[in-house]
């Protein structure tokens, strides 16, 4: 983990309430695909944590949804403007248990994780399905960055606006057969996507966090491995250690 002060080259809507931005500095200090950073935003005491969508040795890219004060702060922020960033969060998912045909599944929120891990299962020469759940065709976003990296992409709206018509377990028979599974987006998502996968899997949890780097205790939860901090020892955890 490292604080520095990164500046911001870009801050784009993807969709009505959803932003792309992109931070120019150290992006070394993130080692693995679903990491997070905790940025801290003038005017408020908590720091923001945010996953990390992609990054390069000289930038990274979080994308984020609107939902109270901190994210409208930054919704308004433009390039050139400097913010103060804890980088290199968490535990990130593993790689090197996938075997070679891996699905992974975002819902919401949870999607902007899931694209640097595509990104390297892809280099690693895996297979690899990605399922995208929204509730309706407005709040779609990153469906063609998936499916430039190569990947196959299926979307799922609640509403059937777009896309297969439910949730993101509804597209599981169109992917067939998988090795492994990622996941992130909201428990509600998560717990489904638990009990319907055939293998073992990664979670990435969403927890109102403190300090965001284990110290405050405020995020623990249990596991059948005794309690963890979801911004240190987690965000993701196996599938064979939840506790729901």
């Amino acid at each position: 983990m490292i604080q520095d002060i990164y500046t911001i080259k870009e801050n784009i809507p993807l969709t009505s309430s959803v932003y792309k931005m992109t931070l120019e500095g150290n992006g070394a200090a993130v080692t693995a695909s679903g990491q997070f950073v905790n940025i801290k935003l003038d005017g408020l005491f908590l720091r923001r944590p945010i996953s990390v969508a992609d990054y390069t040795e000289d930038s990274i890219t979080i994308i984020y949804k609107v939902v109270g004060v901190g994210t409208e702060k930054m919704a308004e922020m433009q390039a050139g403007e400097k913010l103060d960033v804890l980088v290199g969060l968490g535990n990130g998912y593993d790689t090197s248990v996938s075997g070679d045909k891996v699905m992974l599944i975002g819902g919401g929120v949870g999607v902007p994780p899931m694209y640097n891990l595509c990104k390297k299962l892809i280099a690693e020469g895996k297979q690899v399905s990605v399922i995208l759940g929204f509730n309706t065709k407005d709040e779609i976003f990153c469906e063609k960055d998936f499916a430039d990296l190569g990947a196959r992409v299926l979307v799922t709206t609640v509403d059937g606006s777009y896309g297969i018509k439910g949730f993101v377990t509804n597209a599981f028979d169109e992917v067939g057969d998988y090795t492994y599974f990622y996941t992130c987006g909201p428990e509600p998502m998560l717990k489904a996507v638990y009990n319907a996968t055939k293998t073992s899997g990664q979670f990435s949890f969403e927890e109102r966090m403190g300090c965001g780097f284990g110290a405050c205790m405020g995020c623990s939860c249990k596991t059948k491995y005794g309690n963890k901090r979801i911004c240190k020892d987690g965000p993701v955890l196996v599938k064979e250690e939840i506790i729901w």
